[in-house]
C-alpha cells in the first residue's frame, strides 16, 4: 500500500497530465472549430481571446478560492469542469456558444491550475525534497499524449467530437477516482481567505515579472516556431512540424531531471544558468538559418525554461505573510499576462521587420529572466525564505512538512 504523501503524489501527478491532455486536446482541434463554424482567422483569434480572458479573470481569484475551500475541492470542482468543457466546445450549435464556452474552458483550466499547483507545493513540503518540476513534466506528458491520441484517432477514422467527448469522460473519471489521494485540505487563516490577488505585489511581482519573461518564450515557441522552419528557412511541412516537438520533448526531459538539478544546485543557479542558455540558443539558431540547427537550438530553448514555472511556483509559495495558494496565483496572473502578450509581440515585429528578427525578443527575454533571477531570489533569502533546495528550507507559519510513517 502506497504511503500517504506517495498517492497524493500520484493523485497530483494525475491532475497535472490531464490539464496538459485538456490543453493538447483543445489545441489540436482548433482548425476543427475553425472549419466547423467557416471562421476566419480573425474569429478563430477572438475565440482564443476569450479563452485567455477567463484564464486571467479566474486566475486573480484563484488564491482565495483555494484559501477558502482546499485545494483539494478546487481541484475536484475545476477538474470536472475541464473535462466538461472539452467535451462540450464541439458540440456547441454556433461560433458565439463557442466563444462563451471557450471562456469557460479558460475559467476552469486556469482555476485547475492553481489548485493542483497549490496541492503540488503541500506534497513537496510532506516530502521534504523538491518535486514541483517533475509535477510539470506530467502536464507536458499530458500535452505530447494528447497531440499523439489525437493523430491516432484521425488516422482511425474517429470523428473529432467522439475524440473530444472520450477524452471528456476518461478525464472526468480519472479526476475522481485520485480525489480521495489527495491530501486533506487545511483551514485557512481568515487573513489568508479573504485576502485577493487582484492586486500582486511585493517580491510577488517580481517573481510573477519572471515567470511572464520565461512564458513569452514558452508561447513564441508554441506560436511561432514551426512557422519560422516553414516560412523562413523554406523546410518542407514534415520537417518544420518537429520544431515544436522538439521543443516539448526537451522540456518534459528538463522537467523530470529538475528537482534532481534543484536539490543539487538551488534555484538560482537553475533558473540563471537555465536563461542564459536559452538565450544562447535562441540566438544560435538565428544567426545559424539551418533546420537542423533551429531543431536543436528550440530543444535547448526548452530545456532552459523548462524549470522557470515550477521554480517560480515553489518560490511564491513560501513568501512569508500569505499563503501558497495566495502566492502561486498571484505569480500566475502576471505570468499569463507574459504567455498571451508574447506572441502578438513577435507578430507584430514579424510585420514591421522579419520573424527573425522579432524572435531576437525571445533571446532578449531569456537574458533579462537570467539577470533577474541573480536579482530577486536573493531576496527570499533575506526575507527568511530560502531558494537554495539543498539548505534547510524555510516555509510560512502552518505549513511546515508533515510526518507520515
Amino acid at each position: 500500500m502506497l504511503s500517504l504523501p506517495r498517492s497524493a503524489r500520484l493523485a497530483t501527478n494525475v491532475h497535472f497530465f490531464l490539464n496538459g491532455l485538456a490543453f493538447a486536446t483543445w489545441g489540436v482541434h482548433v482548425p476543427t472549430f475553425k472549419h466547423l463554424h467557416g471562421l476566419s482567422e480573425a474569429e478563430v483569434a477572438l475565440a482564443m481571446l476569450a479563452a485567455g480572458v477567463g484564464a486571467l479573470v479566474a486566475v486573480l481569484g484563484a488564491g482565495a478560492l483555494v484559501g477558502r475551500f482546499g485545494a483539494r475541492a478546487v481541484c475536484a470542482v475545476s477538474g470536472l469542469m475541464t473535462a466538461a468543457a472539452v467535451g462540450a466546445l464541439l458540440q456547441l450549435p454556433s461560433y458565439w456558444t463557442g466563444v462563451m464556452g471557450l471562456f469557460v474552458f479558460g475559467v476552469a483550466n486556469s482555476l485547475f491550475d492553481v489548485a493542483m499547483n497549490a496541492h503540488a507545493v503541500e506534497v513537496e513540503a510532506a516530502y521534504g525534497r523538491p518535486i514541483m518540476s517533475s509535477c510539470h513534466g506530467f502536464f507536458s506528458l499530458g500535452g505530447l499524449g494528447g497531440s499523439a491520441l489525437a493523430s491516432l484517432l484521425a488516422v482511425a477514422g474517429v470523428a473529432a467530437t467522439t475524440h473530444t467527448l472520450w477524452v471528456a469522460i476518461g478525464a472526468a473519471a480519472l479526476t475522481i477516482a485520485v480525489v480521495p489521494a489527495m491530501l486533506s485540505d487545511r483551514a485557512q487563516t481568515t487573513d489568508e481567505a479573504g485576502y485577493s490577488f487582484m492586486r500582486p505585489r511585493g517580491v510577488i511581482v517580481l517573481l510573477g515579472a519572471m515567470a511572464a519573461l520565461g512564458l513569452v518564450a514558452e508561447g513564441a515557441m508554441y506560436d511561432w516556431s514551426v512557422l519560422y522552419l516553414r516560412e523562413s528557412l523554406a523546410s518542407p511541412q514534415a520537417l518544420a512540424a518537429l520544431a515544436y516537438a522538439s521543443f516539448s520533448v526537451a522540456m518534459a526531459i528538463g522537467r523530470f531531471a529538475g528537482d534532481r538539478a534543484r536539490a543539487r544546485l538551488g534555484a538560482l543557479t537553475l533558473l540563471s544558468v537555465g536563461g542564459t542558455l536559452a538565450a544562447s540558443a535562441m540566438l544560435a539558431v538565428l544567426l545559424i538559418g539551418h533546420p537542423a540547427a533551429a531543431l536543436a537550438g528550440f530543444a535547448l530553448v526548452g530545456l532552459g525554461i523548462s524549470n522557470v514555472v515550477p521554480v517560480l511556483f515553489s518560490c511564491a509559495s513560501r513568501v512569508p505573510g500569505i499563503s501558497p495558494a495566495h502566492g502561486i496565483s498571484g505569480v500566475a496572473s502576471l505570468g499569463y499576462l507574459g504567455f498571451l502578450s508574447g506572441p502578438p509581440m513577435i507578430g507584430a515585429v514579424a510585420q514591421v521587420a522579419t520573424l527573425p528578427v522579432a524572435l531576437c525578443l525571445v533571446a532578449l527575454f531569456a537574458a533579462a529572466l537570467a539577470v533577474l533571477a541573480r536579482r530577486v531570489l536573493p531576496i527570499m533569502g533575506e526575507l527568511g525564505t530560502s531558494t537554495d533546495d539543498k539548505a534547510s528550507r524555510s516555509v510560512p507559519v502552518g505549513q511546515e512538512p508533515r510526518q507520515h510513517g
